[in-house]
């Protein structure tokens, strides 16, 4: 199976640049250690970070330091609180693959799954995730500015 951490999408002929539509989630924050099962698979977190419900209803974790850096939350919700949060604009890489391959969570003890069509997503340097293809086109659009 392909590693979706060895392609450097920044500099991949096919992929584009995109970014998250103002959609709210709703956002939990986790008060102890535990394991999210994703679409894509397991991914454990540590207490205090935000439990992510999408589109369709499902669920991944995200650091709660990263959570902070580039979420915002949508009144009455204040930071910090549960409720709903979107995104701040913030372009990244995608790649739609065309074979099943996995990535190697950035914490490093997980790893997720995608089949072929989904999207492999390049948030930053060692940092990359899969969106299913029909979560993709409701929630990602292109942007005409390069990273």
């Amino acid at each position: 199976m392909l590693r979706g951490n060895d392609i450097r999408l920044d500099v991949h002929e096919g992929a584009i640049c995109v970014q998250k539509k103002n959609i709210p989630v709703v956002v939990e924050f986790d008060k102890s250690d535990g394991v999210c099962k994703t679409k894509e698979g397991y991914v454990s977190y540590k207490a205090s970070d935000a439990i992510v419900m999408g589109v369709e209803c499902e669920q991944w974790p995200i650091e709660r330091r990263k959570f902070d850096a580039t979420y915002e939350p949508v009144s009455p919700t204040r930071a910090g609180e549960n409720g709903e949060y979107v995104k701040k604009p913030s372009p990244v890489y995608a790649l739609q693959m065309q074979e099943p391959f996995y990535v190697i969570m950035s914490c490093g003890d997980n790893h997720i799954e995608g089949e072929a069509g989904d999207w492999l997503l390049e948030y930053g340097k060692n940092d990359y995730g899969i969106v299913s293809q029909s979560i993709f086109e409701k929630t990602y659009e292109d942007v005409e500015n390069n990273l």
